[in-house]
């Protein structure tokens, strides 16, 4: 399969992420088929001309490729392993890509399943968020069979402007997961230094002009994504230190950054997503 061109793509979740990407894939000239939950979402798709299936497993009958970009990692099991997952009716030699940010641990095991089954996984993280992604502009933090990946970079190349194959399966989101890291701790940064400054009565644009062209200057505060709602901070944080405690490595900066990312999420009246417990 691998050797083979990918023609025909399905994308699992078709929310702020999932939305641009299948329509940048059939600007692309890809067959695409989605699904998602949401009818609303469906719809807002169909509207530009995307297939809409009534199931997971529909949505992959004819695919190449698969992207599974849900929520949460139990989100994954259900889209793929569910009595109308993706493995109930997909073609054996798929390659299906994980662009869901899940746990390293959790990616290894649907790496497993998914070899077992005859298909080809992959774990495509995404970074930058959501105005790249209807820019087609995202960053891809990849893991997986080398060939299979290279057969996806034509489809990859239609919404990301960055690709990268860290290594076999999981590795992309070990990237994924020390991105995220590093960025929660350079918004924290920001969101504290900014905090001190204004008691001061600093002007804010021109302190952020001097650290944009100082050492402080970091993509965060460039593109000052901090500003905008955070909902899955606390999600990744909690991969971190679950990965941390698994693997008994100490990161005490981590366990103190999830607090403080809460406690600006809390001043901002911010819940965690969907209230949903993570595994």
């Amino acid at each position: 399969m691998a050797e083979s061109k990918i023609k025909n793509v399905a994308v699992i979740g078709l929310g702020k992420m999932g939305n641009p990407i299948s329509r940048h894939l059939l600007n692309g000239g890809f067959g695409v088929t989605g699904f998602d939950v949401d009818p609303k979402a469906c719809k807002a798709v169909a509207c530009k001309g995307v297939a809409v299936a009534a199931s997971p497993g529909e949505a992959a009958v004819n695919a190449d490729l698969v992207i599974v970009i849900v929520a949460f990692e139990d989100d994954v099991e259900t889209v793929l392993f569910g009595d109308k997952g993706v493995t109930s009716r997909a073609r054996p030699g798929t390659i299906v890509g994980i662009a869901a940010t899940i746990s390293p641990e959790g990616m290894a095991s649907f790496t497993e399943r998914l070899s077992q089954l005859g298909f080809i996984p992959l774990d495509i993280p995404l970074c930058r968020g959501e105005r790249p992604a209807e820019a087609g502009k995202l960053l891809i933090t990849g893991g997986g069979d080398k060939e299979a990946f290279d057969a996806c970079r034509p489809a990859f190349a239609t919404f990301a402007s960055s690709i990268y194959r860290l290594g076999p399966s999981g590795a992309g989101q070990v990237g994924k997961m020390v991105n995220n890291l590093i960025l929660w701790a350079c918004i924290s940064a920001n969101h504290e230094g900014f905090k001190l400054a204004g008691k001061y009565g600093v002007d804010e644009i021109a302190m952020r002009e001097m650290l944009l062209d100082s050492s402080a200057s970091n993509w965060a505060l460039e593109t000052q994504v901090g500003r905008h709602a955070m909902p899955w901070a606390e999600k990744d944080m909690m991969i971190v230190l679950a990965e941390a405690d698994r693997l008994r490595v100490s990161l005490p900066l981590s366990g103190t950054l999830k607090e403080v990312i809460k406690g600006i999420k809390i001043e901002r009246d911010e819940h965690f997503p969907y209230n949903k417990p993570q595994k």
